[in-house]
């Protein structure tokens, strides 16, 4: 066996591994949810009908497939309550991560200017938070900002405010703990883009009159965008289907995407509609993972 043989046949094997990852464990489980999704709601258990069984008979599956139908994603499209939950979800996502990157990118690009010798003590400091249960941090967030919480006693101790303000249960609480707990999937992607860059670019903007704020923008920023649609989808996929941090820190008044899947599988048991709820959220946010790839390929020279 030639030596040649010998290292194609692992490296065959690593580039075949990820994509039997994702048929294994997202696409198999994704077809079994987009079955539950053209069921209809029984009193049962499961609570859907029809159950495939593969013992049946060919018969009894193709009337099962038969039986299926796009009912509940009809419903979706057409009843306020979801089409609410679905807007707020994506407006609540896209303002988080619009604060996330303008608070974050900043931060990234102060790292990235530090000395090499004090960078990895940031990177540590950005990183600790990962350290702690998130949900140990939202329940933080929950004393910090209650009535006679830390925020409150300090914002009275300096005569800010006359009386404690209500912060709990609001939009406001929702976006502090959004930004605090999402905010290092921001900053990182930038810091590892803004360290890549050469510096001899910046040198030769100043050489051509270029002002500091000019080269910033005609140079930095441009050559970080990869970065900055990275941190952004990082942070504005999972903040669309986010249920831990609305549900304790916002008010009940409008629900997220989130929210309505909980409601509908644990309470309302409703399973095809919760079903039905996660795979259109999952075709809404290939949109932006298109359009990421699309920009990615323009900046390699791709078709």
């Amino acid at each position: 066996m030639s030596g040649r043989s010998i290292f194609t046949r692992p490296a065959r094997i690593a580039a075949i591994a990820p994509y039997g990852w994702m048929v294994l464990f997202f696409l198999v489980p994704f077809v079994f949810v987009l079955k539950l999704g053209l069921s209809q709601t029984a009193i049962a258990q499961p609570p859907y009908e029809p159950v495939f069984d593969l013992s049946a008979g060919w018969d009894a599956i193709m009337a099962a497939f038969a039986a299926l139908s796009f009912d509940n994603f009809r419903l979706l499209v057409s009843d306020s309550l979801y089409l609410s939950a679905g807007v707020r979800s994506l407006v609540v996502a896209a303002t988080a991560t619009a604060v996330l990157a303008l608070i974050g990118y900043p931060i990234a690009y102060a790292m990235a200017r530090l000395p090499r010798r004090w960078q990895p003590l940031a990177m540590m400091l950005v990183i600790i938070p990962f350290w702690t249960s998130f949900l140990i941090r939202v329940y933080a967030w929950i004393n910090i900002l209650q009535h006679d919480g830390l925020l409150n006693q300090i914002l009275l101790s300096l005569h800010i405010v006359s009386a404690p303000v209500v912060w709990l249960a609001t939009d406001t609480a929702m976006y502090i703990g959004m930004v605090y707990s999402y905010l290092p999937f921001m900053i990182l992607p930038l810091y590892a883009t803004l360290t890549k860059l050469d510096s001899s670019l910046l040198e030769a903007a100043a050489d051509l009159g270029s002002s500091p704020l000019q080269a910033f923008w005609r140079v930095t920023f441009p050559l970080s965008l990869p970065g900055v649609g990275a941190g952004v989808l990082l942070c504005f996929i999972p903040l669309v289907g986010e249920f831990v941090i609305p549900d304790l820190l916002a008010g009940s008044e409008a629900m997220m995407v989130g929210q309505t899947l909980w409601l509908e599988f644990f309470t309302n048991r409703d399973w095809p509609v919760a079903a039905a709820t996660a795979v259109l959220l999952l075709l809404i946010l290939l949109v932006p993972l298109l359009l990421y790839d699309r920009f990615q390929r323009r900046q390699m020279g791709r078709p």
